[in-house]
């Protein structure tokens, strides 16, 4: 039973008096053993309750990340590519949706300072923009936060890409990921697939398709 203390609010029993609450304390092992248990359990749950620094609506997301995979199809298989760059996100709406499939939308744009596409030929090295990134991050209440991505953009190399095309090139790319939140940051690692070509611009007009892994450190920014 809960007291009132001298204040006159209630009193939470310590773990192990819970445990004679419930008619344990005529053994004492075992008594303490849950008496652990539950402290482990409130210890681990209080810092949850404070430290996630994730998406909210209308709020912002700044991220660094780099990433790097390989080619898919045909001749372009073992095309190789590593980029890195700067993400800034808004958050747009607050959780909606059914079910598991309840969550947020965030927009984001991406600068691309470094894309490497090693070749056969003539390895490049190009700067990017990816205006277009839709990201839905789903509302899971913890630690952990799944998403999915769409998004698209241009990237522009010192020579063509693949070689004998253009060095003018778009890219178009989807990725399913995980954020991993902490209490001022959190880490993100995504799977990409990412379609690479000039959009009939040259011809002939390849492309690329990869398959890149990518990780990512950034802030959800929160309201006071």
């Amino acid at each position: 039973m809960m007291n009132p203390a001298p204040d006159g609010s209630l009193e939470i029993p310590y773990p192990y008096d819970l445990v004679c609450l419930c008619g344990l304390e005529g053994d004492s092992s075992l008594g303490r053993t849950i008496s652990v248990l539950l402290s482990l359990a409130l210890f681990q749950c209080v810092p949850l309750a404070h430290s996630q620094a994730g998406p909210v609506e209308g709020e912002h997301e700044v991220q660094i990340w780099t990433g790097g995979g390989h080619g898919t199809n045909g001749s372009q298989s073992s095309d190789g590519v590593w980029n890195v760059g700067l993400r800034y996100g808004l958050i747009l709406t607050a959780p909606h949706g059914p079910s598991f499939l309840r969550g947020r939308l965030e927009y984001a744009i991406d600068a691309v300072p470094a894309f490497l596409v090693f070749q056969k030929q003539n390895s490049a090295y190009g700067v990017g923009v990816n205006p277009f990134a839709f990201k839905w991050a789903f509302d899971t209440h913890g630690s952990v936060v799944p998403y999915l991505e769409i998004g698209g953009g241009t990237l522009f190399t010192n020579t063509q890409v693949p070689a004998g095309t253009s060095r003018i090139n778009f890219t178009t790319s989807g990725a399913v990921g995980l954020h991993f939140l902490r209490s001022k940051h959190n880490f993100s690692t995504e799977v990409r697939f990412m379609h690479i070509s000039n959009a009939g611009l040259a011809t002939p007009n390849p492309g690329i398709n990869t398959v890149q892994l990518r990780l990512g450190f950034g802030w959800f920014s929160q309201k006071e």
